[in-house]
């Protein structure tokens, strides 16, 4: 009977590092990526990269305002105004446009994972939080997280923001990596998720306006290079809005897309101002 036990254990730890492993290279190798849209009815969100008036210009409306979600998020949101505007004002980057890349984020989740949407968020009007392939309450992967790190480190890299955030990252531990998914998965404070998430917008600004290309003020753009990562972060004339394909009753949204129409509403103006 031991034996047999002792079998049985070391066959479900066997599973699961095997599960394990398969997620590592799944996430390795991009087969985790949510398949992208290019937004082609939101064509008016690029325009100059200094214009301030983004204006919907989806013919179908915005139905992710009418919906219960949205109820649900705005409520969180709202508990959360001053972790994101302290990430705000650590970054340099407005708490409208991190909050407009979180409400992408958000919408995805709580339109993708229903189960866990009816059983938490909407009872708790909380935000999700992810553990697994990306992180936190702004889905950003690891590989990710570590590069907004080095970028800060590296007055050589086109990221490079500057030498005033050199610390903005620093750890308090030698435990690097534990402590940098602690404060990622935080599900009390995402504060460190929104820090992150802004100092990446930071870094992607940077490198576009090194390449004589600036795109602070254009939250289609911006939001469609968080989506889509540094890898795929190519400094144009002529950028697209894009990004992750997100499905809200009916309407096919582009993750960049999404986040401009919040941006551009008038939705949370009255903590969140443009």
């Amino acid at each position: 009977m031991l034996k047999k036990v002792v079998s049985i254990v070391i066959y479900i730890f066997a599973a699961i590092g095997f599960f394990l492993v398969v997620g590592y290279f799944a996430v390795r190798f991009g087969l985790t990526n949510t398949s992208g849209i290019v937004d082609l009815q939101r064509e008016a969100f690029i325009g100059s990269a200094t214009s301030t008036d983004f204006a919907p210009s989806d013919p179908r409306g915005t139905p992710w305002q009418k919906t219960e979600e949205w109820q649900v998020l705005e409520a969180a949101l709202r508990k959360d105004t001053a972790a994101l505007d302290r990430a705000a004002a650590d970054s340099g980057v407005p708490a409208r446009l991190i909050a407009a890349n979180l409400v992408a984020e958000q919408l995805r989740l709580f339109f993708t994972e229903r189960e866990f949407y009816k059983q938490f968020f909407y009872p708790l009007k909380i935000l999700g939080s992810q553990t697994q392939f990306s992180w936190g309450v702004m889905g950003m992967k690891e590989d990710t997280a570590i590069q907004v790190e080095n970028n800060l480190k590296d007055p050589a890299s086109p990221y490079y923001p500057g030498p005033e955030f050199g610390h903005a990252l620093d750890f308090r531990t030698t435990d690097v990596e534990s402590e940098r998914f602690a404060r990622m998965t935080d599900q009390h404070d995402h504060y460190w998720s929104y820090l992150y998430a802004g100092l990446y917008i930071k870094e992607v600004e940077a490198q576009w306006r090194k390449a004589g290309f600036p795109i602070e003020g254009n939250p289609a753009v911006v939001s469609t290079l968080y989506n889509i990562g540094f890898a795929h972060s190519t400094p144009n004339a002529n950028p697209q809005v894009g990004g992750a394909a997100i499905d809200i009753l009916g309407v096919s949204y582009s993750f960049g897309g999404l986040a401009a129409d919040f941006y551009s509403s008038g939705e949370l103006v009255d903590i969140f101002p443009r």
